[in-house]
């Protein structure tokens, strides 16, 4: 049973019911900013998901769309309001990326990617909050302080995109940008029964001007239901010379495809990717009922997994290579305000030899290989996004998972290591209720740069699930 809400009719709405009326201008982008403006009073106060807010700008934004309407095709969302993640660059409007350092930075331009989406009738309602830089799965920073779960306030909403999940799944807005390099968009979207799609590299946007050519964090889309999230995506797929990784819009649009959607013909199910990950019981309970769902579709689902050898070691190593890259190349006063985790991480990185780069390189794509060869028997691998329920608001990460004791703040972020070695797609899809009432998502791994058809199986297995997609009021405890 879904928790109460008491939001206005628009904000329940999804984004294409609404993208729908603003097309047939039969509501207008004024009137769902202000409904926008008063659902996140209502609810911020509790979860803090959107602490920093640009209400003006959008008002002024939606006055320019009056004048010259967004560019048509797949992915106009003609006026509608969406939040951004406070990594991304938005002109005019504060981004700390949850650090003091920055804590009153404005950036002068957007993001490509920010620019497409307005230029594709995006309004940008505010900015979502983040750990620092985005390191760490629960949502915390000395500028702004914890996001909270909508599901149970006692409760953290994974990270590091917890912010926009939480905002979804309460009603703020109808879409969220987040970005991902170790689950950052799945395992919020899992905790806060809300949709998180890690697309491609360069499918939406590019990593940052200082790193453009980076492959493990990407930009992607959030929302309440699939369709969403495909619609979502449309707005931020194609070229940009900026982003030197970044692809065109294929032909077909990705919402096309989950309109058409058709049950997959057979699944991988990998409840713990062949020992790789501890998972606690009612993870597997949820999941085992999740793929049976799926049978009942006509899917042909199959334990399997594909081989993990050295993903552990060839993640950590090109993770902290990353950190030491990005925010380890800060001056000594930015890098004096990093929280412990972040600072260890950069310092292994700093710590590594050639030889162990070496190995983590060749070592990802022999992984890449050996998955390939294994999706060609599936069309879509299903596992966790995470091994256990939501964690408490206080506890930065799990210090064991079904009883196996966790070696850093992202060991227990294994199930998240694959897609991103890899560079396939993957998405959260929400499947339950754990024991303590928060959701529990499951994470379906498509084929290379197999974006459409993956959503299209995610499709299926949300009208299967039925879990729901309104939003909810959040549950204070």
């Amino acid at each position: 049973m879904r928790p109460p809400y008491s939001g206005s009719d628009l904000t329940a709405m999804t984004a294409c019911e609404v993208t729908g009326l603003l097309a047939r201008r039969a509501v207008s982008p004024e009137e769902l900013i202000e409904a926008s403006v008063l659902r996140t009073a209502q609810t911020d106060p509790a979860i803090n998901a959107m602490p920093i807010l640009c209400p003006d700008r959008a008002r002024a934004h939606a006055e320019r769309l009056r004048l010259v309407p967004a560019e048509a095709g797949p992915g106009c969302l003609h006026g509608l309001p969406v939040s951004i993640k406070d990594l991304s660059a938005v002109s005019g409007v504060r981004m700390t990326c949850g650090t003091k350092y920055l804590e009153d930075f404005v950036p002068g331009e957007s993001d490509p990617l920010v620019e497409r989406m307005e230029a594709r009738g995006a309004i940008v309602m505010g900015k979502t909050n983040t750990p620092e830089f985005g390191a760490g799965a629960n949502t915390f920073n000395d500028v702004f302080g914890p996001t909270l779960n909508p599901w149970d306030t006692a409760c953290n909403p994974g990270g590091s995109s917890g912010g926009a999940a939480a905002g979804l799944a309460t009603g703020q807005v109808w879409l969220a940008e987040g970005s991902d390099h170790g689950g950052s968009l799945r395992t919020p979207a899992a905790y806060c029964g809300v949709v998180g799609l890690r697309p491609s590299p360069g499918r939406a946007g590019g990593a940052s001007k200082e790193l453009s050519f980076g492959l493990e964090g990407v930009c992607g889309p959030m929302a309440r239901t699939v369709e969403d999230c495909a619609l979502l995506l449309d707005s931020m797929t194609g070229f940009d010379p900026r982003h030197p990784l970044s692809t065109q819009a294929p032909e077909r649009s990705f919402r096309s495809a989950v309109q058409e959607a058709r049950p997959p013909r057979k699944i991988a199910f990998a409840p713990d990717l062949g020992g790789f990950a501890p998972v606690e019981p009612e993870v597997r309970a949820l999941m085992a009922a999740a793929m049976a769902a799926m049978e009942g579709t006509g899917t042909v689902v199959e334990e399997a997994a594909p081989d993990t050898s050295g993903l552990y070691e060839t993640y950590t190593v090109l993770r902290a290579f990353g950190q030491a890259s990005g925010p380890g190349m800060m001056s000594e006063a930015a890098q004096a305000h990093f929280k412990k985790t972040l600072s260890d991480n950069v310092a292994a990185g700093r710590a590594l030899t050639v030889d162990a780069v070496i190995r983590a390189n060749r070592g990802r794509s022999a992984i890449y290989h050996r998955t390939r060869a294994f999706l060609e028997g599936y069309d879509v691998i299903a596992c966790p996004v995470v091994g256990l329920r939501a964690q408490p608001s206080e506890v930065e990460y799990p210090l064991e998972v079904d009883g196996r004791k966790m070696a850093d703040y992202v060991d227990w972020l294994r199930f998240a290591y694959l897609a991103t070695m890899c560079t396939l797609p993957a998405i959260s899809v929400p499947i339950g209720l754990t024991a303590g009432g928060t959701p529990m998502g499951i994470q379906l791994i498509g084929q290379p740069r197999g974006e459409a058809a993956l959503l299209a199986a995610a499709r299926v297995l949300e009208q299967a699930v039925g879990f729901g997609h309104s939003p909810i009021d959040p549950i204070t405890r």
